[in-house]
């Protein structure tokens, strides 16, 4: 009776291991690092020691916040202390909120729009990264284009197209002709700077249809009201 209790137990120990998990592998003596996704330069390919290209980096994004509404839009630096963006993206604004590609806040010191065109000036009060240069002439039809910006008012995106046309501004919004491209925009795109191969600005996009194409002030037009002082009006706060 002893010995069939003993083989009784030794078995139930016996199916009991198959149960058992097999034991881990064992500790690796050297670790080799993980190959981690680099940025990539979409543009100009002139990289900052953080990975973004000089496009990027001169993008800028904006809060405007209204009497009673909320709206997002995008912007490029002129120089130090001065972004270009669209009239619509600063107008019936309380307080304008800004900030660069890498998260810093930027305050806004004033506003200005053009009466002529879908423009507006935002000096700083603190410094922007990155300015680029305005290229003398307007790109040519079948030109390719990249456009910098924030859609939906979320990451910085950067999307490229050509240049379909050159036209009479179907909004109304602006005086002389305006380029349509298939750059890729959304809400939010508003004011993103265009750039030809060179990294140069030769647009500001205003708008977008429901072919998804792209209307883009020409730079002939923002060089023309940035020469004229009397182009740009201040803008006072909204009131409510």
């Amino acid at each position: 009776m002893r010995r069939r209790l003993a083989v009784v137990a030794l078995v139930l120990l016996t199916s009991g291991c198959t149960l058992l998990p097999a034991p881990p592998a064992p500790v690796p003596t050297d670790v080799m690092p993980t190959d981690l996704p680099q940025q990539t330069p979409t543009s100009s390919g002139n990289l900052s020691p953080d990975g973004f290209d000089s496009a990027q980096r001169m993008a800028v994004r904006i809060r405007n916040i209204g009497c009673g509404t909320l709206s997002t839009g995008s912007g490029f630096a002129l120089d130090d202390h001065t972004l270009v963006t669209n009239r619509h993206v600063v107008s019936d604004s309380s307080t304008l909120q800004l900030s660069t590609y890498d998260g810093r806040d930027i305050g806004a010191a004033a506003a200005s729009t053009a009466a002529l065109a879908d423009l507006a000036i935002v000096r700083t009060d603190d410094a922007l990264p990155a300015a680029p240069e305005l290229a003398p002439a307007d790109p040519a039809v079948g030109d390719q284009v990249t456009v910098v910006g924030y859609p939906l008012g979320r990451a910085l995106t950067v999307t490229t197209g050509q240049v379909l046309a050159s036209q009479t501004d179907p909004l109304n919004a602006n005086l002389g002709a305006v380029l349509v491209t298939d750059a890729p925009v959304e809400h939010g795109s508003s004011g993103s700077a265009v750039l030809d191969s060179d990294g140069r600005v030769v647009g500001v996009v205003y708008a977008k249809d429901s072919n998804g194409h792209s209307f883009v002030v020409p730079v002939s037009t923002l060089r023309a009201m940035l020469d004229d002082e009397a182009s740009f009006t201040p803008t006072a706060p909204c009131a409510g």
